[in-house]
């Protein structure tokens, strides 16, 4: 009996079973072929943005061995192209050497390119303060130095990337404008910083034994 009772209920199920199959088959093979071609699709995506990297980045090696050849306009050229098409990350990469190769021939412009990435939110915080760095450099001879302090005061704060690099280039802005209260201030963070590289303290150490001594009170 008991095995009777088992034929009968394979039956249901098996009936069900049809009847759900019949009823939801469409459903079902569509949403199959949805995974199929969402997975594919995302292969494709990954395969298309590798192959965009790699051009890319052979785009740059390119460029950077025409700048070490002196080639500054080829290399312009290739940098601005990756500007313009390239992978975002390579993007960024490429307006800072851009900006480096324009310094060669038009620094004033050079700098506003470098203030132009330093400006721009969608760049990360080290290529902001990169830009900074480089765009004073470009501007030492020619600007004042409020204008140094203003950019650069807090690149120069405690525990900031290019700090050491923001506080030469202000002991030299404050030398160059007879500041030697200023230029001594900035000298002083440099020497009392445990992480000064050695060559940039040897050369604050030269430019503290220019600056006129201490009076005494």
């Amino acid at each position: 009996m008991s095995e009777l009772f088992d034929e009968v209920d394979e039956d249901v199920r098996r009936d069900q079973l049809k009847k759900l199959w019949e009823q939801y088959s469409i459903y079902i093979i569509a949403g199959a072929l949805l995974i199929v071609a969402s997975v594919g699709g995302w292969r494709g995506y990954q395969y298309v943005e590798a192959k965009r990297a790699a051009e890319a980045g052979a785009a740059f090696d390119k460029a950077v061995e025409l700048s070490e050849a002196n080639k500054h306009t080829e290399a312009e050229a290739g940098f601005a192209e990756l500007v313009a098409k390239g992978p975002a990350g390579y993007r960024v990469l490429a307006r800072l050497r851009m900006a480096a190769e324009v310094a060669n021939r038009d620094p004033a412009a050079a700098a506003k390119m470098f203030d132009e990435i330093t400006a721009d939110r969608s760049v990360g915080a080290a290529e902001q303060d990169l830009a900074r760095i480089r765009a004073a450099q470009l501007l030492l001879e020619t600007t004042t130095y409020p204008n140094m302090k203003a950019r650069l005061e807090a690149a120069a704060a405690p525990g900031a990337t290019f700090r050491h690099t923001a506080r030469e280039l202000l002991a030299l802005s404050a030398w160059r404008a007879n500041d030697a209260a200023a230029a001594r201030q900035w000298l002083d963070l440099i020497a009392n910083d445990g992480e000064t590289p050695p060559s940039l303290r040897s050369r604050a150490e030269a430019l503290q034994a220019l600056l006129p001594p201490v009076a005494k009170s």
